[in-house]
Parts: C-alpha cells; structure tokens; sequence
C-alpha cells in the first residue's frame, strides 16, 4: 500500500485526504499547528490518521508521495528533507488531477483570479455545462474528484500551487496579469515569481490554448522568450487584434476559431477595466467550450461578483460605501481607485507587503478627497499621501475608520476599503476585515 503524507490539515489538506483514502493509499496528516475542530471531525469521520502542534519526521519521511498545503513555503526545513529523500512533494492540484477526465480551466495571475474564476463557472453554468469550482477558491478540489463526477473543473490557481506541479495540465489557462506579489517567496526576484505563474502553460500541447493580457508587458516578454506549445488567444483594451478579444466603438468583439461575437461593453454587471478585462477573459474561455453567445451575452449582465471585491454594501444619506477588502497589494487598489466615479474617502492600511505606493498618486491627486489610515503601523501612507490628500485620519479600529468615514463624507461622495495591505494586524484575515467594514456601515 503506497503511503500518502498530508502537511496542512486545512481545506485542501483535508480534500486530499479523503481522496487518497479513497483511491487505497495509507493516509497522514500532519499539520504544525492546530487542527480546525470541523475538519478533524471529517478526519475522524474518514478514518484518517492525523496529528497537530508537531511534524513527527519519522511518520513523514517514510511517504511515497507528500501533498504540501501551499501555505508551506518549499525551504522548510522538512521539505528540504524530503526533496533531498527524493520523494515527490506535490500540490492538490496535481494529486487531484490524474483522478479526473474532467476538462480543466486554468485561472491564475497577480489579481482578477477569483473574480475571472467565478464569471467562468458562472458562464458555464447558464451554458449548461456539469462544472465544479475550485482550486484557491471554496471547497477542496480534491474532495470534489473524490464525491462529484463533473465533466469540467474552474479552477483558481496560485503561484503556490503551480510550484508543486509535475503532470497537471488545463485544456484552457487563463493569465489575467502579473505584478510584483508574495516576492519573499521568491528570494525577492520578480522573474522567479513570473516563471511559476507560467508553470500552467508548461505540459498544455498544440491542443490547448493559453488566454492572455495583451497589454500586459510582463507576460508579453515572456511569451516572445519562452517557447509555449499551446494556442494563443489574446485579450486586450488597447489595440485590435486579429485573433482574441478586444474593444471597438464601445463592443466587445471576441473572435476564436474563425467566428466572431459582439457584446455592448456597458452592459456588463462588473465596473472598471480591470473587471472588462476579467470579463474578456473568462468570455473567450465560454466561446472555446461552445457556450452559446446568447448565453454569453445574458450571463456577464447577471453576474454578481466576489465578495469583498469591489463589492457595494450600501447608500447611506447619497453616499456609496463599497468594500474592496481582498485588495491586499497596491496593484488591486490602483483598479479599485481607477474605477472610482465620484470623490472618495478611502480606508486604507495594514500589514505592509514592500508596497510602493507611487502608482497610486496620480489617482490619489485626481479621487480621493480624505483618507482614513487603519492599520498597527501606518507611516509609510502617511509619508507617501500627507502632502496629497485634503484630510488624513489615523485609526485603529474598524469601527472607528468607518465613523470617521461617514462624517466627512458628503453627498455623493464614495467611501472606499481598498487597503492595499493585508489584514493580519487587526484582523483574522481580509474577509474578517471585509465583514467587519459591512456591519460597521450596517450599524451606522
């Protein structure tokens, strides 16, 4: 009986667990910290066995094959062992996927994953399709193989997950861009960072198709560099082109596969460039799987959207309050900025990934009207806005961030969370400070 070791008892630890006891395997799971109540409940449940608080190496090192959670960087100490034992150390992705014939959608990028990801299963959905969503977002992949039989499989791919790849392979990748994120990961070296990202690409043959940011000068280099099997399908809002996705007097135009379909661009449900982009992208993904184009059509007009992305909570007094929480890099609230209509108060701060903040002055001198520092440490937005910004207010509470919001806000102003930081100085994490911003407004 081969052995499976699992490091992470989390959602994707867990997933994987129960499929490699379903497919025969002798399973551990071994998590360094504590396990969540509910999901020892499923180990217990499944017969699996587990431990927490500690890594027992003698229990580990004897593994045929090792799922590593992606929270676990790849130079612990353990893995380093077990690299150097040559014993294969794999992601969920790549575990879960030699059980399944099902077509997969590839999604990864710096921001807009989660976003192209949920459209995507969306469009599929309405299309008729038996599909499943995955991978980074909801639940484990691997306990979908294990208790669904779906015939297509979405999945949100981070760079993390694609680093424990060997075999795994998507009929369509989608790469919606790529800046400079998690590089203390990558021994701080952007290009390190932009090779994993293009890992997706690297068993996908002439059958395939890889969809791309045109615009993007990352991923262009890097494409004219780098050999790459598969088919290529561009999406841009910057030039025409001849095959791909692009816009032209205010349409959508997508040609794949020798046809052509339009769509009006103000009809879509999601705002600002970067969401037309996300939508380009998941539109022309839908064309390649024979969604119908009426379907298309209806679908990115009902599309709700991911939560704490852009997300609107509510109007109070004519003023917007929109929650933007799941911007943890400068990048993601540069988009969230671009598509601000109105003046803006913006909550802004946390835990400081290396940010540069100045992308984001021209956006600041041309939007935002005050704003409203919430973080354990906020010098760096204080240096880089003091001068900008008409009114500046530290705080140290959502609470507190959000009262002072809604008294200097006026009508028809907008107020913003977009935090450009993570969350992990006064929050569990950013749906936690997400959920915190909603009722703080609620209770106003």
């Amino acid at each position: 009986m081969k052995r499976l070791v699992v490091l992470g008892g989390g959602e994707s630890g867990v997933g994987t667990a129960i499929l490699g006891k379903q497919k025969g395997y002798d399973v551990f799971v071994s998590d360094k910290g504590k396990i969540k109540e509910k999901y020892k409940q499923v180990l217990k449940h499944f017969e699996v066995d587990w431990e927490e608080e500690q890594h027992t190496e003698a229990k580990i090192l004897n593994a045929d094959v090792v799922m590593k959670s992606p929270g676990i960087p790849d130079t612990v100490p353990l893995v380093l062992k077990l690299t150097k034992d040559s014993i294969p150390v794999i992601s969920e992705i790549e575990f879960a996927s030699q059980y399944t014939d099902a077509t997969i959608l590839g999604i990864t990028g710096s921001n807009g994953k989660t976003t192209t990801t949920m459209l995507l299963h969306h469009l599929l959905k309405d299309g008729g399709c038996n599909v499943g969503m995955a991978g980074n977002i909801g639940d484990s992949y691997a306990k979908m193989v294990a208790a669904q039989n779906y015939d297509f499989y979405v999945l949100e791919i981070s760079s993390f997950q694609l680093d424990g790849i060997v075999d795994f392979k998507p009929h369509i990748a989608i790469l919606t861009n790529i800046t400079p994120d998690h590089l203390d990961r990558y021994n701080y070296k952007f290009e390190n960072y932009i090779a994993s990202k293009f890992r997706i690409v690297k068993n996908q043959t002439k059958e395939d198709y890889l969809i791309y940011d045109a615009d993007d000068e990352v991923i262009t280099n890097w494409i004219k560099n780098n050999p790459i099997q598969s088919q290529l399908i561009p999406f841009s809002i910057e030039k025409e082109l001849e095959e791909g996705a692009y816009i032209k007097e205010d349409k959508i135009i997508i040609k794949t596969q020798n046809t052509t379909m339009e769509m009006m661009k103000d009809t879509l449900a999601l705002e600002g460039n970067h969401n037309l982009k996300n939508t380009m992208a998941a539109s022309t993904a839908a064309k390649l799987i024979q969604i119908r184009k009426a379907t298309i059509r209806n679908s990115v007009q009902n599309f709700q959207g991911a939560p704490h992305r852009l997300e609107k909570v509510l109007k109070i007094h004519h003023v917007e309050y929109i929650n933007d929480s799941k911007a943890t890099n400068v990048n993601a609230t540069y988009y969230a900025l671009e598509s601000m209509k109105t003046p803006t108060v913006w909550i802004v701060g946390g835990v400081d990934k290396g940010n540069n903040y100045k992308d984001l002055m021209p956006l600041v001198r041309e939007k935002v009207k005050a704003i409203i520092c919430l973080g354990e440490d906020n010098s760096k937005i204080v240096d880089a806005f003091g001068n900008v910004a008409d009114l500046m207010v530290e705080t140290y509470s959502m609470s507190e961030a959000v009262k002072i919001a809604y008294k200097v806000a006026e009508r028809g102003d907008t107020v913003l969370l977009s935090p450009a930081c993570a969350s992990f100085d006064l929050f569990k994490n950013y749906e936690d400070r997400g959920d915190q911003f909603k009722n703080a407004v609620k209770n106003l």
